[in-house]
């Protein structure tokens, strides 16, 4: 391999990281607790990005998913944890 198919690996390698992580962050990037990553038997699971423990939504661990479930769940369970958050911060401010 050459120098040029090197940095072309390590591109793809690190876009694929960012894209199973949820993308682009946010200044508030605790908020994104939940990424997706692909298994073995190439099916998706929506993960706890601090744990790698997978996450449950509606009684159901996040495992076997097809790539756009993975991407819909982990999506949807950031976005909850941002509403909640934004919750918690208004009613904190309250109490000042």
């Amino acid at each position: 391999m050459n120098a040029r198919s090197n940095d072309t690996e390590r591109h793809s390698l690190a876009i694929g990281v960012w894209d199973n992580e949820g993308g682009a962050q946010v200044p508030d990037s605790a908020d994104r607790q939940y990424g997706r990553r692909i298994e073995a038997d190439r099916t998706w699971t929506v993960y706890h990005v601090f744990t790698g423990v997978p996450a449950y939504a509606d009684g159901q661990a996040m495992t076997g998913l097809s790539r756009s479930k993975a991407t819909d769940g982990m999506v949807s369970l950031n976005r909850r944890n941002d509403a909640r958050r934004l919750v918690e911060r208004k009613a904190s401010n309250n109490r000042c």
